[in-house]
């Protein structure tokens, strides 16, 4: 639900909400949904409803307890601008992240329609920072939302990486992850692929961060991309 994280862009993840649904072929093999059917399985009782959406407002004033600067990543068992969670939920999310400053939170979405209508009426604040999934260029459209996002940092995370993503729109984007699908049924990823991202962030000055090549047992393939490792980040929190 919450603590440290072996995911290797953030320090920790805070799930305030649980559970979705697949809007996208980048969800076909989710890792949230497969991770929370085993806890309902263990009898976590967080998890009863499996991976259906479910709130938590007893989670809410977490982070404002963890007094260590760190990256938390926001609901990495859910989607935050899911249709079944209400705005005010959302508008208290965000209302937490604003008063935990010592802390940057990592806001990640498919839904990006959601997140600009929205946005407006969210507290802003500078250790927020928005993102975007974007598994192949017919996802555009939510890097064009998020562009109208205001927001210190705004990424793109293009994990699982399905196809070729030429010609991206990075005009207003600070970061740009690069990972490939990994665990059951996993689908593989072309090296010009990530590439070619690289190459397009390496152009525009955008930091680029490789995650993983992915694959059914992922620590077999690593994160090397032409002899190197890719760990770049918009900036680093002062510890």
């Amino acid at each position: 639900m919450a603590g440290t994280t072996k995911i290797e862009w953030t320090q920790r993840v805070w799930n305030p909400v649980t559970g979705c649904t697949k809007v996208s072929p980048g969800c076909k093999h989710c890792y949230a949904e497969r991770f929370a059917r085993r806890l309902e399985q263990m009898g976590n009782p967080r998890y009863r409803h499996a991976f259906r959406v479910t709130l938590h407002p007893d989670l809410l004033e977490l982070p404002l307890r963890w007094q260590k600067p760190s990256m938390i990543f926001v609901n990495s068992m859910s989607d935050l601008f899911h249709p079944s969670v209400p705005d005010e939920f959302i508008r208290r999310v965000f209302e937490v992240m604003a008063k935990a400053k010592q802390h940057i939170f990592q806001v990640l979405t498919k839904r990006s329609e959601r997140l600009l209508e929205l946005a407006p009426q969210l507290p802003r604040s500078e250790n927020i920072w928005m993102g975007v999934s974007v598994e192949t260029m017919k996802y555009y459209t939510r890097i064009e939302h998020l562009q109208q996002v205001p927001a210190q940092v705004r990424f793109i995370s293009c994990e699982p990486l399905l196809g070729p993503v030429d010609k991206m729109p990075l005009d207003g984007i600070h970061w740009v992850i690069v990972g490939g699908e990994s665990g059951p049924g996993a689908r593989p990823m072309k090296e010009e692929w990530v590439r070619s991202i690289r190459d397009q962030c390496q152009r525009a000055g955008v930091p680029f961060f490789f995650k993983q090549w992915g694959g059914v047992q992922k620590w077999r393939n690593g994160r090397v991309l032409d002899g190197h490792t890719y760990d770049q980040m918009p900036y680093q929190l002062n510890d």
